[in-house]
């Protein structure tokens, strides 16, 4: 964490100083905004805490709820969900309250009698060691609490405005403010009262039965499974000893049960099998009662007793799997022509079962991809042909969710006996997708080709940027280098040394000097250096042979109102974790390209300056 380059701090260094819109915000919802985000589920969250690092951009959130989530149904964080806390500065506290999942077991019929069950097999939940992070389960109301934190901290200042629920929206593609927004409210002394606000952009998080996007005519379309789960979080005493421990469990009577433990010790969430249901049930199965499901649970894992105490949320739902085939407000024959307004998140463009625990996780990678793009059109940064990149990315992805869902659906309700291949082996098998780092973007603008790939293979092109151990040279600290991307909106430019450091001598020297270098073309006049771009160095020697004093002053960039010099951006190799062998980089010398979002965007040698600036001049407009 760095601070004090402002003055001295002596009270949170996690809250920044207003500025902007943070100066004086108002409490009432202004009649114009430049951004409304609908629904303040984690897509919306995400999205919120991303923009509200750019205060000169007016960002609003509203709420149906009149006040916070307080039980949240999601609960599965993923690897990649926990990297990306760590850029938003929390992920240290939201893994020291979760319980962590280590391993996963598999209980079976007992052959010698089939009425009981037993345990078959353990399963390493991460077997190839794909992040340093963990995989955790904590209550989806504390990851939004963290994100509400992270945007009351912000610049801006932002807060939740609770109470407003979306009643229809218009894009009238004319004015500075095209979308006209018709809200009511929900709560307080207004309630029943409707209000108007225009704004630049919308974006629908507002869940499965989204009112945003009924607004522009997307549906959700698939099919349902015809199979119902009672889902219960509980407190209960119980003689099955792997109660801590997160479990599929198929029984000789058919039925099955997924269980993952809570955190806080106690608490427990059992996803319970209550069979098929009828092509003409009309939702009749819903009304199956807490006790119902108890005792289903008991029948399942017999020889062993449930006995519930206190049953905290409860819910039965059925199967489906459904996705919109656009994640905007673009028709077809508009591609091209126009750019959109109105965009959806997470549920409201696809949905799924809770099981494979992706809702979340899937759901915030997708506000987290669209926050940064949005902020660069509205600051100026990039021109407006940059939004469409969002449903082109994701909604691919939602729909390889969607297949890896009814794959794993489909699995945990048959019966032993009827699965092709042990569920055992499918969870290891697959461990990479749902751990959320199969994704992997196509070329675009914003995404290079694979030209040079070869230099540096550890690092593919499309995907998350995977840390590893370095060394801080200024204060000789081992660090792992992805851990220091903030969700700042910046991009990180990694210039990997070549033996001797003649070529990167060069490549600084252009990076600080050439008109055309992405430093000096796209960092707007009157800013701090690194404001866009934060450029650092990894040295191939040690860091004990890295002399501070020759270093480029690219990668010792001065900051703040006192012009102090940021000594964090110099790197070397870590003697035991070599970084460059690690990740195949070449020794020649290499520069890696990623995202504000995390991901790879190309793959460069040190001599390709031309090909760097092209790049950016794709998706960054000259300042």
């Amino acid at each position: 964490m760095q601070f004090h380059h402002h003055g001295y701090v002596s009270t949170d260094p996690r809250k920044q100083d207003a500025a902007g819109v943070g100066i004086d915000r108002p409490d009432e919802l202004p009649d114009s905004v430049d951004v409304l985000i609908v629904g303040t589920g984690p897509a919306g969250m995400i999205t919120a805490a991303q923009l509200s690092q750019f205060p000169g951009i007016t960002t609003r959130i509203v709420e149906r709820r009149g006040e916070r989530l307080a039980i949240g149904q999601a609960d599965g964080i993923q690897a990649r969900s926990v990297e990306t806390f760590q850029a938003f500065g929390f992920a240290e506290r939201i893994i020291a309250e979760a319980y962590r999942i280590t391993e996963m077991a598999f209980w079976k019929p007992d052959p010698t009698n089939p009425a009981n069950i037993i345990r078959t097999a353990r399963a390493i939940d991460d077997p190839t060691g794909i992040s340093e992070f963990p995989h955790l389960i904590v209550n989806q109301a504390r990851v939004l609490d963290y994100f509400a934190e992270v945007m009351a901290n912000s610049p801006s200042r932002m807060t939740p405005d609770f109470g407003y629920e979306m009643l229809s929206l218009t894009n009238t593609n004319e004015g500075d403010y095209p979308v006209t927004v018709l809200l009511r409210h929900t709560s307080g002394e207004l309630t029943g009262q409707e209000r108007i606000v225009h704004a630049k952009y919308v974006v629908g998080a507002d869940g499965a039965h989204s009112s945003v996007r009924d607004s522009i005519g997307c549906t959700l379309a698939g099919d349902a499974a015809f199979h119902a789960w009672g889902v219960m979080d509980v407190l209960a005493v119980t003689d099955f000893p792997d109660i801590r421990t997160k479990c599929a469990i198929q029984s000789g009577s058919g039925g099955s049960i997924l269980h993952i433990p809570r955190e806080g010790g106690y608490l427990f969430r059992m996803y319970v099998d209550l069979g098929e249901v009828a092509a003409d049930d009309n939702g009749a199965v819903r009304t199956t009662t807490i006790d119902e499901i108890i005792v289903k649970a008991n029948e399942i894992l017999h020889p062993y007793t449930l006995d519930v105490k206190n049953v905290a949320w409860h819910s039965v739902y059925e199967v489906a799997h459904r996705l919109t085939d656009r994640f905007d407000d673009l028709l077809p024959e508009e591609i091209g022509i126009r750019s959109p307004r109105v965009f959806i998140t997470g549920d409201a463009c696809h949905t799924h079962s809770a099981k494979a625990g992706q809702g979340m996780n899937v759901s915030m990678q997708d506000g987290f991809n669209l926050g940064w793009k949005l902020a660069y059109v509205l600051d100026g940064r990039s021109p407006e042909s940059l939004l469409s990149t969002y449903s082109a990315e994701r909604q691919v992805i939602a729909k390889n969710l969607i297949d890896f869902d009814k794959e794993w659906s489909s699995l945990m309700a048959a019966k032993p006996e009827d699965l092709k291949i042990p569920l055992e082996d499918f969870y290891t098998r697959t461990a990479e997708f749902p751990a959320g780092f199969m994704t992997q973007y196509p070329p675009s603008m914003l995404i290079g080709g694979a030209t040079h790939q070869s230099i540096a293979t550890g690092f593919p092109i499309g995907k998350r940027f995977k840390s590893a151990p370095v060394v801080r040279v200024g204060d000789a600290n081992p660090v792992q280098l992805g851990h220091h991307h903030r969700a700042d909106g910046r991009w990180r430019v990694y210039a990997f040394a070549d033996a001797s450091s003649e070529i990167l001598a060069t490549w600084a020297e252009w990076m600080r000097t050439a008109p055309d270098s992405p430093l000096l073309a796209h960092t707007p006049a009157g800013s701090d250096i690194d404001s866009v771009f934060d450029v650092k160095v990894v040295y191939q020697k040690p860091h004990s042979e890295v002399d501070l004093g020759r270093v480029d002053e690219t990668f010792l960039p001065k900051t703040g109102p006192f012009g102090l010099i940021d000594y964090e951006k110099v790197y070397a190799a870590d003697p035991h974790h070599d970084i460059f062998e690690q990740r195949g980089i070449s020794r020649t010398g290499v520069v890696v390209i990623v995202r504000p979002d995390q991901y790879v965007a190309n793959v460069l040698p040190l001599t390709a300056t031309d090909e760097l600036a092209a790049y950016f001049r794709q998706m960054l407009l000259v300042r």
